[in-house]
């Protein structure tokens, strides 16, 4: 009877050398050598082969558990508990819940190894392109990624809404906060208490959607762009998802990982999820995540700073000349306070603030102001005759020009009657080679006879 023998590479090369050593070409430490194992292992290894031929070569745990092998018990329980409540959840994040609720400590390789065997995993995703890797900044607040991540976060049970996430690049600390969608009003108010508890970062570094960037004209400042120069916080535009590749892999993570969390806590509008985050999970991710210790923090402090000038909607209106102005179509009296008003035509600053409030400000200085109802209407003036004894009464109707004119037509002589003769001293001479003149009584010497 025949017996089949399998050998892995390993033991073929050792086979090979053991044969030489027998042949006498090589000595038992020449051979150690070449196999790179002890002396004493060589030695080990002849006995065994001269002992039990080449089976003895072939390592004697081949087709057998391993002795550190968990029970097929244990496996059969983990495998049951991720099909019944964890079967959309990935290794890493199993092996965390099954440690944290059901004291079981399966290491990540061995939990992938049984998902896959058992058909209940696909395995990793598909490598991306290599990219050259960015080396990470070495101080606190001296880039923050910032992104907004789009998804079904609780998965039917409320709207879809949008995350928007804030991580230090240099120490992966992240500040979290749900928003109905990535709008304007929503990222001031993440980045005005981003910086009230951190400090103002030195960059940001976020994609070029609207809030971040006029797409009708790159060079004009949203209103993000308007409070990040405030600040004097340098904005870097990505021109591709890949650039801050920081952000996107924490967006990837929090999809795994805090959407099972609303789950489990049966969360389904923002306002308790924004608790939530508050409270527990935020803190949570960034001491499994986050790592602080020597690195240092350069944030600049913004005591002093009133945020809520600065996080803000910034319109500028021109002055009217009753010292009113229109904001999205009401009418805004302008009123006398210690503050001198603005002369008209000229610029004032509209600022509403993020908790609805509208501030109005002329050179950094708050005026005072009443909403209209409606259009203001001038008031019709009233009509006073003068007294009887008051020196517009003595003057010519239409002014000094209609008496001068009144003047020079009294001072014109009367035309004369046509059938009058004109006197001798009136009429004219006859001119010279008239009729007239030839007929005189003094006739010309060159005349003919």
């Amino acid at each position: 009877m025949t017996a089949t023998l399998h050998m892995n590479y390993r033991e073929m090369e050792r086979l090979k050398i053991i044969t030489r050593i027998e042949q006498a070409d090589l000595t038992v430490v020449e051979a150690a050598e070449a196999l790179g194992m002890s002396e004493r292992h060589m030695y080990r290894i002849l006995r065994r082969y001269r002992r039990e031929g080449e089976a003895g070569l072939v390592h004697q745990l081949r087709g057998r558990a391993s002795n550190k092998a968990f029970q097929a018990e244990w496996r059969t329980k983990v495998l049951r508990l991720y099909r019944e409540q964890y079967s959309d959840y990935g290794p890493t994040l199993f092996v965390e819940k099954l440690e944290l609720c059901h004291q079981l400590q399966v290491s990540r390789q061995t939990a992938t190894r049984w998902l896959i065997a058992a058909s209940l995993w696909a395995g990793s995703r598909k490598k991306r392109p290599h990219r050259k890797k960015r080396i990470p900044r070495s101080a606190i607040g001296s880039l923050i990624q910032f992104d907004g991540s789009s998804h079904d976060w609780f998965e039917g049970r409320g709207p879809v809404c949008c995350l928007l996430v804030a991580i230090d690049d240099a120490s992966n600390r992240v500040i979290l906060r749900f928003a109905p969608v990535e709008d304007t009003q929503h990222v001031l108010a993440l980045w005005h208490d981003y910086i009230e508890h951190y400090g103002i970062p030195a960059e940001v570094y976020t994609d070029k959607g609207a809030v971040y960037v006029d797409p009708e004209n790159p060079e004009h400042l949203t209103q993000f762009g308007r409070a990040m120069a405030a600040l004097n916080i340098r904005h870097i535009k990505a021109h591709s998802p890949q650039a801050k590749g920081r952000v996107e892999r924490v967006n990837r993570t929090l999809q795994d990982r805090l959407l099972r969390a609303l789950r489990e806590h049966k969360i389904s509008s923002i306002d308790q999820a924004n608790l939530f985050l508050d409270q527990e999970y935020t803190t949570e991710h960034n001491l499994r995540f986050a790592h602080l210790d020597g690195l240092p923090d350069i944030h600049r402090t913004a005591d002093g700073i009133v945020l809520n000038n600065i996080f803000c909607i910034e319109e500028q209106r021109s002055v009217n000349y009753d010292w009113t102005i229109t904001v999205h179509a009401q009418f805004i009296q302008l009123l006398r306070s210690d503050v001198p008003l603005p002369p008209s035509r000229s610029k004032v600053i509209i600022r509403h603030w993020l908790d609805g409030s509208l501030h109005i400000f002329w050179n950094e200085h708050e005026l005072t102001y009443e909403a209209l109802p409606g259009k203001p209407r001038c008031l019709p003036r009233a009509h006073q005759p003068p007294p009887a004894r008051h020196p517009w009464r003595g003057k010519p109707v239409g002014g000094i020009t209609a008496m001068r004119r009144s003047e020079k037509t009294l001072a014109l002589k009367k035309a004369k009657p046509y059938n009058v003769k004109a006197s001798s001293k009136t009429q004219k001479r006859p001119r010279k080679g008239s009729v007239r003149y030839a007929h005189s009584a003094f006739p010309s010497t060159t005349a003919a006879p």
